[in-house]
């Protein structure tokens, strides 16, 4: 069952939220989760991910609630600015409604490359003036043996490291690390990393499309060649000093009638909480709005209920991703679900 269209009343106005439908992906190292364990009903088989709230060009979100059902999301930010909010990094001279973040859902049934991304600086000079991307993972599932890349087990330099890319050495280099169901990684800019076999991931980043691949374990794509490598462009922007092993973050919950919040991750770029919801008593509502100063995105990923606003009502379920402009109407949460709340 989808919640695509399945506002209880149509009338949308004011600063409301409504739900988005994603753009998928059909990488090959995909599996079948997005489609089995969240109901997207996209016909990508692999389907390895969902971009949930994007405006970037290469896979922009749709509208899939209210009165701006259909419209893709960076058309109708374009028409509404204001939805965006007076935050800095949701400012974009000359880009209007482009939001600064993306929001994926990401299933690994096999490795994904080795990988790195360049900073906002290196993009703006070398890759006409993109984003570079930050990124924060959230585990929603994970196999036992699910692990991930971070970075070097030792310090390497450019010669070594070009050197055991070409002859498939670069393994034994780099610093795996154990995966579980409910971790937070953050993969700063420059960062070496790579999904492992057996994560089903949602990931927060920077908008931006940018992946400098440097190892890709010889595989061949659809169309039975080798995907392309960019170790020039990697070795120009990769941390080649040894990485300690990522620690979790402290996470303290914080408790409100109905409702437990905690922050999973804060950067420059974005900020992440989780919110357990539980509205057990049929008249118990979480009341919230946003501020002047940023959006909200709301990505269920457990769960299901229904978020109340002053002219509409959106059913939500596990999978589904809900925009709620800056400066919203005042809203109320009501259902048992889990969420990962991200805004600027």
């Amino acid at each position: 069952m989808t919640s695509e269209n399945m506002s209880l009343r149509t009338e949308n106005t004011g600063n409301s939220p409504f739900l988005l439908k994603p753009a998928g992906k059909d990488y090959l190292w995909g599996g079948t989760r997005l489609n089995d364990d969240f109901s997207k009903e996209i016909d990508l088989d692999p389907l390895a991910e969902t971009w949930e709230c994007s405006t970037h060009p290469d896979g922009p979100s749709i509208v899939a609630s209210g009165a701006f059902a259909g419209r893709l999301l960076p058309e109708v930010l374009k028409e509404h600015p204001e939805y965006l909010g007076t935050h800095p990094r949701s400012i974009f001279p000359g880009r209007e409604g482009e939001l600064p973040i993306l929001v994926k859902f990401i299933d690994a049934k096999k490795d994904l490359s080795v990988q790195v991304h360049p900073d906002d600086d290196y993009a703006r000079q070398y890759e006409n003036g993109q984003l570079g991307k930050t990124e924060m993972w959230y585990v929603i599932d994970a196999t036992k043996s699910a692990r991930l890349v971070y970075g070097f087990s030792e310090p390497m330099n450019k010669k070594e490291l070009r050197k055991s890319l070409l002859d498939g050495t670069v393994e034994r280099y780099l610093r795996y690390v154990p995966v579980h169901r409910d971790d937070v990684f953050l993969i700063r800019a420059g960062t070496v990393h790579a999904i492992g076999t057996g994560a089903l991931i949602a990931e927060i980043q920077e908008s931006s499309n940018l992946t400098y691949r440097m190892y890709d374990y010889n595989r061949v794509g659809k169309d039975g060649k080798k995907r392309e490598l960019h170790i020039d462009k990697a070795l120009d922007v990769a941390d080649l000093g040894s990485s300690e092993e990522p620690r979790q973050p402290m996470r303290i919950l914080k408790y409100r009638p109905g409702c437990a919040t905690e922050l999973l991750s804060r950067c420059r770029y974005f900020q992440v909480e989780r919110m357990l919801l539980n509205t057990e008593r049929q008249r118990q509502l979480v009341e919230f709005r946003t501020g002047s100063n940023s959006f909200q995105v709301l990505l269920c990923v457990q769960g299901c209920g229904v978020l109340h606003g002053e002219n509409e009502s959106l059913l939500f379920f596990k999978g589904d991703c809900i925009f709620v402009p800056a400066d919203s109407e005042q809203l109320k949460l009501h259902g048992k679900a889990q969420f990962l709340k991200v805004e600027c």
